[in-house]
């Protein structure tokens, strides 16, 4: 290296670089940590879940809700991101000081396929309102098919079936929750697949919050 009227030249074998080339290299490297510093946190929050206090429709109670977000993939898309929520009355906010579960969901945001299935007892004309889905935990060979009831919208005002979401069951949930990954696949309002994925990060303190094993 040799110093010339103030100025920095590198020389490297044959070869010199300018201090110009310097500084440009060197504002290179300093933009690239800006956009990770500012990106990070936000593909941490995706990837987190969110909790938040929601009031039941008669205003009686105060429950607790967990929100993971997902991706749309392919062609698939939707305003938002979907995303899976788990209702629940942590022990701290329950009388009797034991959490209790209330439900899971699957928010999409866009009006999906119904299937009015039959059920086993007939009683008058009532059919089952259902959507079929296929989900795959982490790199399983197989997906699990099943007909999970249509989401309600609990808040701010009750719905009785909400059909940009669907329930889903709690032995699906826990299966979910043990996973790194998990796939849904389900059919829009005309019949067009809509492919999601979730990365599922560690749910011990949601488990726990919400008494989802027991």
């Amino acid at each position: 290296m040799h110093a010339l009227r103030g100025e920095c030249i590198c020389v490297r074998g044959n070869q010199t670089m300018k201090p110009t080339s310097l500084l440009f290299f060197v504002a290179v490297a300093w933009a690239a940590v800006a956009v990770a510093q500012t990106t990070s946190p936000q593909l941490a929050a995706q990837h987190a879940w969110r909790q938040s206090q929601k009031p039941d429709p008669g205003g009686t109670y105060t429950f607790t809700r967990f929100t993971l977000e997902g991706k749309f993939l392919g062609s698939s898309q939707g305003a938002d991101r979907p995303a899976l929520t788990i209702d629940c009355i942590p022990g701290s906010e329950s009388q009797r000081g034991k959490a209790k579960y209330l439900t899971a969901s699957l928010l999409v945001g866009t009006a999906l396929k119904v299937l009015y299935v039959e059920p086993e007892e007939i009683r008058g004309t009532s059919y089952f309102p259902k959507v079929a889905v296929s989900y795959r935990t982490d790199d399983a060979a197989d997906s699990a098919q099943d007909k999970w009831s249509l989401g309600t919208d609990r808040t701010p005002n009750p719905a009785p079936a909400d059909k940009t979401a669907a329930s889903i069951p709690r032995e699906a949930l826990k299966k979910m929750l043990r996973a790194h990954t998990v796939a849904i696949t389900a059919d829009d309002s005309h019949g067009s697949p809509i492919h999601m994925q979730f990365e599922m990060p560690n749910a011990a303190a949601v488990e726990a919050a919400c008494n989802v094993n027991d």
